[in-house]
């Protein structure tokens, strides 16, 4: 099946924000615009839990499905691991399938995956305890001595085919964005600072060569500790340097423009915590990003589930709803990225769409 051709643009994401906005049903102030001019949600769809069978394919379906066609989504995040393989695959059916029936244009969604976990395919007839050593190491995609704490790899000849697949699943021609998975989490504390910037530094080239083969519009890196963490810690990696690397490898078109990390009611270290260097000063992960023009998504808002039962009330929403409305009114966010597969939670999260997020005075009055 031949792949989708086109990528979000600015016309595109425009579009489908004036679309329903014009109609009333969310304010303006529902999307954010980033440096390239795209409109984007400030509710992305997360596809990371679930078990690799067919149900849940059909559940992550219908919810890209009802996610685009509410108008409140047009960010969909994914990763080559989540779901061995599968979440992947059925984002690309839906968004193939809705494309075709002319529910929503290519131009109109935002495309973000990541790569860097080793990924057993789920719908291979390769055994999952099997499936790097023959499809990865015996075809020469990857060296044994590249994998780190039995998990994750960097290597250029890895990164390249990881890439690919992700293409292949998603069935589309350019993807919107591609994050290095958890890089400096895995792998700073095992291989040191200098090995591991010089790796970073041979990803962020490959990264360049798909752009300039059109088959990438932007990179990032998706964290857990190391850009929210003390400074002292075995992972910590500062936002400066990443953004020096990424000029000294791209220029000042580089294509390293999106960051994500962790941030909810429990894990607000991104917006409290000061140990970003930033010109000089100490800033928080928020400040730091802005400074370098960076979009930020965060990750986890409601604690995977845990806010929504335990988390608070605030203003009359739901204990999910009062999670998400905080993490999506964070100063310097793009969206927080919510997995939501059941039609009743997804409408009972997709409402808070409806709402201008929080005044920064009122975000703090919670942090």
């Amino acid at each position: 099946m031949a792949l989708i051709g086109g990528r979000a643009s600015a016309e595109g994401t425009r579009r489908f924000r004036d679309r329903v906005c014009s109609k009333g049903i969310v304010p303006e102030t529902h999307f954010r615009s980033t440096a390239a001019g795209l409109e984007l949600s400030s509710i992305g769809l997360g596809t990371y839990l679930g078990n690799p069978d067919p149900s849940t394919d059909a559940s992550v379906e219908e919810a890209v499905s009802l996610s685009l066609r509410s108008g409140r989504v047009n960010v969909i995040d994914t990763a080559l691991n989540y779901r061995f393989q599968r979440a992947e695959r059925s984002i690309g059916r839906s968004v193939r399938r809705m494309i075709e029936r002319e529910d929503v244009a290519r131009d109109e969604v935002f495309l973000a995956s990541k790569n860097g976990y080793l990924a057993p395919d789920a719908e291979s007839a390769v055994p999952l305890d099997r499936y790097v050593d023959v499809e990865l190491v015996r075809k020469g995609h990857l060296r044994p001595a590249d994998i780190v704490d039995g998990s994750h790899a960097m290597s250029v000849a890895f990164l390249t085919d990881q890439f690919e697949r992700s293409r292949q699943n998603l069935g589309v021609e350019t993807l919107d964005l591609l994050y290095l998975h958890n890089a400096s989490d895995a792998q700073l504390p095992v291989v040191g600072r200098v090995e591991f910037l010089v790796r970073l530094r041979k990803a962020f080239e490959l990264y360049e060569s798909f752009r300039a083969s059109d088959h990438l519009v932007a990179y990032g890196m998706a964290t857990w500790d190391s850009l929210r963490s003390s400074r002292s810690g075995p992972s910590y990696l500062s936002v400066e340097e990443v953004v020096r690397l990424a000029r000294e490898v791209g220029g000042s078109d580089h294509g390293f423009r999106f960051l994500q990390f962790p941030f909810n009611l429990a894990m607000p270290e991104a917006a409290v915590l000061k140990n970003q260097p930033v010109d000089g000063s100490r800033q928080t992960l928020f400040a730091a990003a802005v400074a370098s023009k960076l979009g930020c998504f965060t990750s986890i808002p409601l604690l995977q589930g845990r806010l929504a039962e335990d988390g608070p009330t605030v203003d009359g929403l739901t204990r999910a709803q009062s999670a998400l409305q905080f993490a999506r009114s964070a100063p310097g966010t793009i969206a927080p990225l919510i997995g939501q597969k059941t039609a009743e939670h997804l409408s009972e999260n997709l409402k808070v769409a409806e709402l201008p997020p929080w005044e920064e005075s009122r975000f703090r009055s919670l942090l």
